[in-house]
């Protein structure tokens, strides 16, 4: 591998990290981690790992599709983002997930019929 190769790796993983820091940061502020878990310049793929409190977290899959989104818009050469929790360890961008656990949201009614009216903020 050349040093410009790998220069530029480097440069792609750093805009990778800023990218989550900047845009991202309640993951930190609530208890989670984000870390590049792999990054295949040639393929544009990148693979985060979500961990911490993020495992288990009943909005990380709709914090995962955000950094989907953004990350292949803000980083020209990122194609496909893969994101993984701790929970399960899989893939949460395809159709399995880690276990049968699904994200409930604020005001939906649980099976129980009760009205789940969600945590409240902390801001």
């Amino acid at each position: 591998m050349s040093t410009e190769t790998q220069d530029g790796e480097d440069d792609l993983k750093e805009r990778v990290v800023n990218f989550l820091r900047r845009n991202f940061p309640q993951i930190q502020m609530h208890g989670g981690s984000a870390a590049i878990r792999d990054l295949d310049r040639e393929s544009g793929e990148v693979t985060i790992l979500l961990g911490g409190a993020c495992s288990g977290c009943g909005i990380s899959p709709m914090t995962i599709q955000a950094i989907k989104t953004r990350m292949v818009k803000e980083i020209p050469e990122i194609n496909e983002v893969h994101a993984e929790t701790g929970m399960g360890g899989g893939d949460m961008g395809g159709a399995s997930r880690g276990g049968d656990v699904s994200p409930s949201f604020p005001g939906e009614t649980s099976s129980g019929g009760e009205s789940d009216e969600g945590p409240q903020a902390p801001f």
